[in-house]
C-alpha cells in the first residue's frame, strides 16, 4: 500500500538540546504503529511535526506524499496528550465544533461511540472526571474518517475501566483502511495493538520494527523490550 508518512533526516533543536536528532521513519499505510520510549524521548515532538504543531529545524516531512501544511492537516486526526475543550461547553457544543469543523467527521460514529463510552451530550465538560475527559476526547478524534490517527498518551493517568473502555474503543473503531500513531510508555497495556514499533530515546530511534518479528527475534514481549532498552 506504500507509506503514509515518510521522513528523513529530520532534527528539531531547542536552543543547544536535540529533541529529535537526524531520524528516519516511514509508516507504511494500513498499520498501527507504537512510538515508544519514556518522557523526554522525543515522542510528542516528532508527533506535534507530523501534525503540524511545530516546525521542524531541518528535515523532510511528508504525509501522503504532501509536506506538512493544510491538505495533511485535513486528513490527520490528532488525540493531543492534554484536554483540548473548553470547560464552558457541553458534549453536544463539542460535537458541534467538530461537525463545523472537520468535513469527515461523522456524527452517526460519535453517537456509537458516545454509547460505549457511557457518555451523553448534555454531560458539562467541566463536570466530567479525566476518565470521562479522555474518552471524549478520544470519541471525537476517532470519529473522523481520517487516514491517519495520531494519539498521544491515550490511556495516561486514568483508572483501569477508563483504560480497558478506550483501548476496546480504538480496537473497535480502527479501519484498515487508515493508519494510526500511538505513543505510550505503558508498553504492557497497549502492546498487542501495535503491528509495527518505534523506540524512541534521547531523540534517536534505538529499535524498530515489525513487532511480531522482535518478539520472536528476542525471545520477548514488547514491554519487556521496552525494560531493557530503558531499563525499567
Amino acid at each position: 500500500m506504500g507509506n503514509i508518512v515518510e521522513v528523513r533526516n529530520l532534527t528539531k533543536t531547542y536552543s543547544n538540546n536535540k529533541a529529535l536528532d537526524d531520524i528516519d521513519l516511514d509508516v507504511e499505510a494500513g498499520k498501527v504503529v507504537g512510538i515508544l520510549g519514556p518522557n523526554g524521548s522525543g515522542k510528542t515532538t516528532l508527533i506535534k511535526i507530523l501534525t503540524g504543531l511545530l516546525r521542524q529545524t531541518r528535515g523532510e516531512v511528508a504525509i501522503e506524499g504532501q509536506q506538512v501544511g493544510t491538505y495533511t492537516k485535513s486528513i490527520v486526526s490528532y488525540l493531543p496528550d492534554r484536554n483540548f475543550l473548553y470547560d464552558w461547553m457541553k458534549i453536544d457544543d463539542a460535537c458541534r465544533l467538530y461537525r463545523d469543523f472537520y468535513s469527515d467527521f461523522d456524527e452517526s460514529k460519535f453517537e456509537s461511540l458516545l454509547e460505549f463510552m457511557k457518555l451523553e451530550r448534555p454531560m458539562k465538560i467541566a463536570a466530567l472526571s479525566k476518565g470521562m475527559h479522555e474518552k471524549l476526547n478520544l470519541s471525537l478524534v476517532l470519529a473522523r474518517n481520517a487516514k491517519l490517527y495520531v494519539l498521544d498518551e491515550p490511556i495516561a493517568g486514568v483508572d483501569p475501566v477508563a483504560r480497558d473502555q478506550i483501548l476496546d474503543a480504538i480496537i473497535n473503531n480502527y479501519s484498515r483502511n487508515s493508519s494510526m500513531l500511538i505513543t505510550t510508555h505503558l508498553v504492557r497495556d497497549m502492546e498487542n495493538l501495535f503491528d509495527d514499533v518505534v523506540f524512541l530515546n534521547d531523540g534517536e530511534i534505538v529499535l524498530e520494527g515489525n513487532a511480531e518479528a522482535l518478539r520472536e527475534e528476542r525471545g520477548k514481549q514488547i514491554d519487556d523490550i521496552y525494560k531493557e532498552i530503558f531499563g525499567e
